[in-house]
């Protein structure tokens, strides 16, 4: 693919977690969280979007998250399981989109907040009508998804380089 190939990115936060005397890590979700991430997985799937590549924290929640999630997909992407997802910074969270190889035309992120927040308001430097104010009045909830798209290779991923053309949340 060229450098000016068209991509995009899309950040999953997980489903809403349940509470527990184990480690933050180990938290499965909620009985929510197993209903909203089907809902997440059909609006992924109502994108059209061919996911090339997965990457998913390592975290139970995310994990489980997808799990539920891809079953909707008519496609279910190579997916790696990324142990620098978990409680990464923004900083961080570009590295790794700066690692996706150039094969990779359109990437899923299956995350945590604040991250998934940051890497979607850090990445949109611009957005389809109101989508970026009301993804910065809700806050990224659980099973959010944010769609971003640019121009170019992974490695020239920055700040403000894409355009946010959707958010959507199951409680919206």
């Amino acid at each position: 693919m060229s450098a000016d190939t068209p991509r995009r990115i899309v950040l999953l936060r997980h489903a809403k977690a349940e509470w527990s005397d184990g480690t933050d890590h180990d938290r499965p979700l909620a009985d929510r969280g197993r209903h909203d991430a089907p809902a997440a997985g059909q609006k992924l799937a109502q994108t059209g979007i061919a996911f090339d590549l997965a990457l998913c924290s390592s975290a139970a929640r995310t994990r489980e998250t997808w799990k539920l999630a891809v079953q909707e997909l008519p496609h279910r992407p190579r997916t790696t399981y990324e142990e620098r997802l978990y409680e990464a910074s923004l900083g961080e969270l570009i590295a790794l989109v700066n690692e996706t190889s150039d094969e990779v035309k359109n990437l899923l992120v299956i995350g945590h907040n604040p991250g998934m927040h940051a890497l979607a308001d850090a990445l949109s430097g611009s957005a389809q009508g109101d989508v970026l104010a009301r993804m910065n009045r809700s806050g990224f909830p659980t099973s959010g998804i944010a769609v971003v798209s640019f121009t170019g290779s992974w490695k020239s991923v920055e700040h403000g380089v894409g355009t946010l053309l959707d958010f959507w949340t199951p409680h919206s």
